[in-house]
C-alpha cells in the first residue's frame, strides 16, 4: 500500500475558526488526510492529494466527497468513473468498492462517519 499522511485527530475541535485555504497551503505531501472537526457523529475531513488511492470499500459507513480545487475521479466497481471539478461533490454508499484518484494536486472536503477506517474495511 502507498504512504499515506492520515490524521485521525480531531485537530480544532468545536467552536474553532478554521482556515481552509491555510490548511491547504501547509500541506507538502501527495496524499494528505486530517480530521478538521466533528459534527454529531461525524467528522469533516480535509484531503488534499495527487496520485490514487487503493480499491476499498467501506461496509457500514457513506462517504462523501466536495472538491475545493483540482479534479477528483471516484472510479466504482463495475467500471464507472465519476468526475468532480471544483465545487462538485458526490456520496459513494456503503458497501460500493471504490478508489480515489487525481491527476494534479487536488484539495477536498470529505464528510463520513467517526468510526470510518479511511483505508477502508
Amino acid at each position: 500500500m502507498p504512504e499515506y499522511n492520515i490524521h485521525l485527530d480531531d485537530k480544532y475541535g468545536h467552536s474553532s475558526l478554521i482556515d481552509i485555504p491555510a490548511e491547504i497551503a501547509a500541506v507538502g505531501d501527495e496524499w494528505f488526510n486530517q480530521t478538521l472537526t466533528t459534527v454529531n457523529d461525524a467528522v469533516v475531513r480535509l484531503g488534499v492529494i495527487e496520485g490514487e488511492f487503493h480499491w476499498h470499500k467501506h461496509l457500514d459507513e457513506d462517504e462523501f466527497f466536495l472538491v475545493l480545487d483540482g479534479q477528483l475521479l471516484i472510479d466504482l466497481d463495475g467500471g464507472e468513473t465519476v468526475t468532480l471539478d471544483r465545487h462538485q461533490g458526490y456520496t459513494v454508499p456503503r458497501n460500493v468498492v471504490h478508489r480515489t484518484r487525481a491527476p494534479r494536486r487536488t484539495a477536498i472536503l470529505m464528510v463520513e462517519s467517526a468510526g470510518v477506517a479511511p483505508t477502508g474495511d
